[in-house]
């Protein structure tokens, strides 16, 4: 993937822990993702990692620590030209796919005409040509979450914080869907924050990836991915790839041992 770029925003987060109620769930996280930077975070189940998304995202107030984008302190709303694609689609039910992919640009006033054109690219891209009339509750889960991913990236966002955007997604569309985002990320203009299940994802889309273990959970290690700038499907069969995702591999699932060991 290329060098971050200059045109996107950077996002820090300086020593910063959430809390559920009491409970604290990450630990003086402290990260820094330069601008046009895709970060892979990963982790246990629990371990804060959509909370941390949330808390750039204006959603949550950490409990200490400071979150930054583009230098300037979150404080309680949603800093501008952020986007979230949510893990449980976050669609307006009484608006269709059309008005909710268009719904950033309205309330930001784009003319009528770039709108139409705007939503009329990303239905394409997204794969849901003939459900732009359709509404949240005829559509499967998939093309939702294909609706909310085409919703964030409307805006031209110059910060993406996407949590788990694939799970709803059948494999073919998921694959289709991934490597036009890598497309877009390969401009390096959009910083991203991707949270995944998948090691294999995290490797394919991160310049870096973050992993998260411990309770709370603290980042173990940022792993550098070394990978070639245009990334396609035979990235994913090279040695380097599958080095780096056993690495990543080990390092998630040493947390199941060690708590194992501590039992």
């Amino acid at each position: 993937m290329t060098e971050p770029s200059t045109h996107g925003v950077s996002v820090e987060l300086d020593a910063v822990s959430m809390y559920y109620g009491e409970r604290r769930v990450t630990h003086d996280i402290t990260l820094t993702i330069a601008p046009g930077e895709v970060l892979s975070i990963v982790g246990p189940s629990g371990c804060g990692k959509t909370t941390l998304l949330r808390a750039i995202a204006g959603l949550n107030t950490p409990g200490s620590g400071v979150v930054r984008v583009g230098g300037t302190a979150v404080a309680g709303s949603a800093p501008a030209g952020v986007s979230m694609v949510f893990q449980h689609f976050g669609l307006f039910p009484w608006k269709t796919v059309e008005s909710n992919i268009a719904y950033p640009l309205v309330v930001q006033g784009v003319a009528k005409t770039q709108v139409r054109e705007q939503v009329a690219r990303l239905i394409s891209m997204v794969g849901l040509i003939g459900f732009e009339h359709s509404y949240p509750h005829q559509l499967s889960g998939g093309m939702q979450q294909r609706t909310g991913l085409a919703r964030a990236l409307a805006v031209d966002p110059r910060v993406l914080l996407m949590d788990e955007p694939f799970g709803a997604l059948d494999a073919q569309t998921r694959e289709v869907l991934q490597f036009e985002l890598l497309n877009l990320w390969s401009a390096g203009t959009v910083t991203t924050l991707f949270v995944t299940h998948s090691i294999e994802e995290a490797v394919l889309f991160g310049n870096r990836v973050a992993v998260l273990r411990g309770q709370p959970s603290s980042v173990i290690e940022l792993v550098p991915v070394n990978l070639p700038d245009r990334r396609d499907r035979t990235v994913m069969s090279t040695p380097e790839f599958a080095e780096l995702r056993e690495h990543v591999w080990d390092l998630v699932m040493a947390r199941d041992e060690t708590s194992r060991t501590a039992q």
